[in-house]
């Protein structure tokens, strides 16, 4: 049972997919079939909605989420209803959503579902955080990785990553694709003192002085910055962005003099919406990036299938990723 045990040492564990059809479904009901037998408390839920039988995208099949009996999961009242096993209601939350409110519920049965959950950062942690009076061990997460979510995977103790050839046909490319993600993913935290105060920072570019103190620059974006570059720097070197990180501030951060001395923190690596080539040149040159909020990730599975049929060699690509992230690298279909 490859990388289960490791999951049993974290409270909660988001599992991503760095692209559609990459295999996340697949992943995420192998981790749940092997923690069936587990005698941890598995809740689940996700951020946004998963485990519909047809991608609404590629109109080709996907895998139903398979929750087990004794299992607690989290959904909308919407897809509660269309669950197929019994079950038991623990909770309705009054937290509401676009598919109405929040269902906790514990399978009375085995069966087939679609989850739907908390959809931003705050939610999703309070979640967590609620699970321990369902005396739950560990929280799964059905994450994304998607500028239209606002909630973020980072947020959860450990992930697991799966890629594959719907992000890129070409084994180098994958691999390099997969591997800046794991770059964002390994980015170091703040020291805690520093997160505590910027968390509850929700819009905004900010200075951290030399003595500490927070000061509101009064630009609400980086994508305002051509009309605020001057007063950038005005308190010093270290600056918090709510928002996102683009190419764009990436690249005029890395010419300025004091490039070495210059320190981004961000709320997590999913903000960083550059591309690899600028984040990579800004590193370079010496410039810092840390997360408010980090995430350990302990696995990455691989789908070497395309959703136009197109595979991959599975060995070939398994030890490309290894080799490179220094990582356990699983085809969740060869385990299965």
């Amino acid at each position: 049972m490859p990388f289960i045990k490791e999951i049993e040492k974290y409270k909660s564990l988001s599992i991503v997919g760095l692209e559609k059809n990459t295999g996340k479904t697949e992943c995420l009901n192998y981790v749940l079939s092997r923690l069936s037998g587990s005698t941890k408390q598995i809740a689940l839920t996700s951020i946004g909605v998963d485990g519909e039988n047809t991608d609404a995208v590629t109109k080709t099949h996907k895998p139903e989420i398979e929750v087990y009996e004794g299992m607690i999961f989290v959904t909308s009242e919407l897809h509660y209803q269309k669950k197929k096993f019994v079950a038991e209601i623990l909770d309705v939350s009054t937290q509401s959503t676009s598919l109405g409110r929040l269902i906790t519920a514990k399978a009375k049965s085995s069966g087939k579902l679609m989850i739907s959950g908390p959809a931003n950062n705050a939610a999703i942690k309070d979640l967590i955080s609620q699970m321990n009076k369902f005396d739950v061990d560990i929280t799964l997460i059905d994450g994304a990785l998607s500028r239209k979510s606002l909630g973020s995977p980072a947020v959860t103790d450990a992930m697991i990553l799966a890629t594959g050839a719907a992000l890129s046909a070409n084994i180098t490319q994958l691999v390099y694709k997969t591997n800046y993600t794991y770059d964002l993913i390994s980015m170091k935290a703040v020291d805690e003192e520093t997160k505590e105060r910027l968390l509850p920072i929700q819009k905004g570019i900010w200075a951290i002085d030399d003595e500490g103190s927070l000061i509101d620059l009064e630009i609400e974006s980086v994508l305002l910055i051509d009309k605020a570059k001057d007063k950038l720097f005005n308190n010093g070197n270290r600056i918090f962005v709510n928002g996102a990180i683009t190419d764009k501030f990436l690249n005029f951060l890395k010419i300025q003099k004091q490039i070495k001395d210059i320190e981004i923190i961000v709320r997590d690596f999913t903000r960083i919406f550059a591309s690899p080539e600028t984040y990579y040149a800004f590193i370079k040159r010496g410039g810092r990036i840390k997360v408010l909020q980090k995430t350990k990730l302990i696995a990455v599975c691989i789908n070497p299938i395309s959703p136009d049929g197109y595979c991959l060699n599975s060995d070939e690509l398994k030890q490309a990723m290894e080799e490179k992230l220094k990582l356990p690298v699983y085809n969740v279909r060869e385990l299965s």
